[in-house]
């Protein structure tokens, strides 16, 4: 099985390939298109903002090639953002797989932005990315912009309100949290998505 990395400048591009090396998987590291396309399972990782992460996408000649993709495609944290169609984060446009508009946490008494530490998951619905999931899980979350709930949320997390942690649309899924550092959680749903 291939898994290739975008390189898109996410800074969290390391962690991952590190989680994915514990389950056995030697993922490459590319921009290059045609890797990207016979990939049999394409990660696009991030951190950072949107309007610099889909800037890096366009340079690269990747925007369209990432919307046409039919294999199992994960995108992690501000990847999972960039499948929206646009982020509230320097007016974004994305790359509109996901119907949503990625917005900023509300400045409310006693939640602190950005959202940063552990958190727990709740189901939304059956979905093989979710196998051995249960309700209330922990995952480990650093972010101040959130996809809101939808019918593309498999899963959803309360801060000052519910949000989307893991979503899921066709070939194309996110978690927002960070599952190379969401310890046995992250490794199973890294493990689920492998197995798609």
């Amino acid at each position: 099985m291939s898994v290739v990395l975008v390189d898109a400048g996410g800074t969290n591009i390391g962690s991952v390939r590190y989680a994915l090396q514990r389950l056995g998987v030697e993922a490459s590291l590319t921009s290059d298109a045609d890797a990207i396309r016979t990939a049999d399972k394409v990660i696009l990782p991030g951190v950072g903002a949107a309007g610099p992460g889909m800037a890096r996408l366009r340079e690269l000649g990747l925007v369209e090639l990432m919307r046409s993709l039919t294999q199992p495609v994960l995108g992690v944290c501000l990847g999972m953002q960039l499948l929206c169609e646009r982020s509230e984060e320097g007016d974004t446009e994305c790359l509109s797989l996901i119907p949503a508009t990625v917005s900023r946490f509300s400045e409310q008494p006693g939640l602190r932005v950005p959202h940063m530490g552990w958190n727990r998951l709740q189901r939304q619905r059956e979905h093989p990315l979710l196998d051995g999931l249960v309700d209330g899980d922990w995952a480990y979350f650093v972010h101040s912009y959130a996809v809101p709930a939808g019918d593309y949320a498999l899963a959803v997390t309360d801060f000052g309100g519910a949000f989307s942690s893991v979503i899921a649309r066709g070939n194309f899924h996110g978690m927002q949290f960070h599952p190379e550092r969401s310890a046995k959680v992250g490794a199973r749903l890294l493990k689920n998505f492998l197995e798609l």
